[in-house]
């Protein structure tokens, strides 16, 4: 509070240059006592400059003093309190930018953890496979074929846990990739039968197959929509006790496919339904049946089928009383014929006659990869690190170089820009055989130099199938880069 004639003293400019200096939340109230009836240029001046200005005339009732001291103060008041409310906002806002920091660094970090978990875990698979192919080819006891099926079937549950794996990181970051044609719903179930039949007949269950006569067309990923269909399969067969019934049935209502699996089961409760699909929600009491799996079965279900454009959902009667998932697909619009596709013929076993060369630091992944080859007549050579393979590669050959990538000193990669760069190996052929398989690595594979990129464990018909086809093609190497077995992240 000020009178005019401190106001005329002090000066406007000061007390202007003041009020410009304070932070963006202060607004003082100013409280200016006048002469009576004052109209000179000072007072005219503060009041068009100065916002938060009370004008008192004098002589001023102590009463209306005091009532606009107290008007000031609790504006000021409120002023601290704003300012106060705008620093929690600010330090409320810096912590939700951090924890977003947090959260991008954490997703990334997964990223990189299930990567790279995939990949320790497929380069054991790799040998295994390669031995048991071995052993099923060599083996003149007929008494250990059950053996050798039990091993094949874990392997491949392996496998698919592995996949699992993957498909977490790929379903967050939707990344998952569908090749779509016309195909019939009956094969698809057909192959999703024929994958879960191990775990259905393990738990001594009846399944019930009910199809229509007639081929049920729709647009899909056959891949995609067997893995559908047999996620629920396996979750039929886990959640169902022994001996139980599952059954499998496709009808067309309206212009849709629709396909149920439905057991006999422990059921899922009525406040458990609208979270089923929720990624690793457990029905309660069930921990102890999901052996196996990772719980996102059903996490994996919704996703595919949505990018179906499709819809799936789940119902029950209650605990014990089973369960039933429906899955609901367009269905392809009607031809005037429909041309089955022939089924694939049996390939006979090709011949490899260009000289191989193996170079894996995983002495058991190179051996064993090395037998398989020799056993179709190949003429191969192992090695285990990549300096020893550049020192058997011969000028102007037409060799093929099967490579592991995460080679210690000097890697896969390297490796192959070595290669490329020597003019003498133009025909070499080079197939990358690595545990890493996400996008960046199949990426990094053909900026490298590398023809083909097989992912561990190699599906050992795709490999032969692939070798085979240089024999067929003896020009130098392809244009177009192949990345088999992706995986999309």
């Amino acid at each position: 509070m000020f009178s005019e004639e401190t106001l005329v003293s002090s000066g406007i400019e000061c007390l202007h240059a003041f009020l410009a200096s304070q932070p963006n939340w202060s607004d003082l109230p100013l409280l200016l006592l006048t002469a009576p009836r004052a109209d000179s240029p000072a007072v005219r001046k503060a009041s068009e400059t100065m916002g938060n200005l009370t004008l008192l005339e004098r002589p001023t009732r102590i009463a209306s003093l005091i009532s606009a001291a107290r008007a000031a103060l609790r504006a000021r008041t409120r002023q601290y309190q704003s300012r106060s409310q705008l620093i929690e906002l600010e330090l409320a806002a810096r912590a939700l930018g951090a924890s977003e920091q947090q959260l991008r660094e954490a997703h990334t970090r997964k990223d990189e953890f299930l990567a790279t978990l995939a990949h320790e875990l497929r380069n054991p698979l790799a040998p295994i496979r390669n031995a048991l192919y071995i052993l099923r080819r060599k083996g003149q006891d007929a008494s250990l074929a059950p053996l050798h099926e039990i091993v094949d079937r874990q392997l491949n549950q392996l496998v698919r846990l592995v996949d699992d794996l993957m498909e977490v990181s790929r379903i967050t970051r939707g990344k998952i990739e569908l090749h779509m044609e016309e195909l019939d719903i009956g094969s698809v179930l057909r192959s999703a039968i024929e994958t879960s039949r191990p775990l259905i007949e393990a738990a001594r269950h009846e399944l019930r197959v009910d199809l229509p006569d007639v081929p049920l067309r729709v647009k899909g990923d056959a891949l995609r929509l067997a893995q559908v269909f047999a996620n629920l399969l396996n979750n039929a067969a886990k959640y169902t006790d022994e001996g139980g019934t599952i059954t499998v049935r496709a009808s067309v209502e309206g212009r849709d496919a629709v396909i149920s699996v439905r057991d006999s089961g422990i059921g899922i409760s009525a406040d458990m339904l609208p979270s089923i699909f929720e990624m690793f929600t457990q029905v309660p009491g069930s921990t102890e049946r999901a052996q196996g799996g990772l719980g996102i079965g059903l996490t994996l279900v919704r996703s595919l089928v949505e990018l179906h454009e499709g819809r799936v959902s789940a119902t029950s009667e209650g605990p014990g009383l089973g369960s039933e998932f429906t899955v609901r697909l367009k269905l392809a619009p009607e031809r005037s014929s429909v041309h089955l596709p022939p089924s694939a013929p049996v390939l006979d076993l090709p011949v490899l006659q260009r000289r191989m060369i193996v170079v894996d630091d995983n002495r058991d992944a190179a051996d064993t990869l090395a037998m398989v080859l020799r056993s179709f007549d190949a003429d191969v050579q192992v090695v285990y690190n990549a300096e020893d393979a550049l020192n058997l590669l011969r000028p102007g050959s037409n060799e093929v170089v099967l490579a592991d990538i995460g080679m210690p000193d000097v890697d896969g990669y390297e490796l192959a820009r070595r290669i490329r760069a020597d003019s003498t190996h133009a025909s070499v052929r080079l197939v990358a055989m690595s545990g890493w398989g996400q996008q960046q690595d199949h990426a990094r594979s053909k900026a490298a130099g590398f023809d083909f990129h097989l992912t561990k464990p190699a599906d050992l018909e795709t490999l032969t199938t692939l070798l085979a086809s240089f024999e067929s093609n003896a020009e130098a190497r392809p244009q177009r880069f192949v990345a088999a077995h992706e995986d999309v992240s």
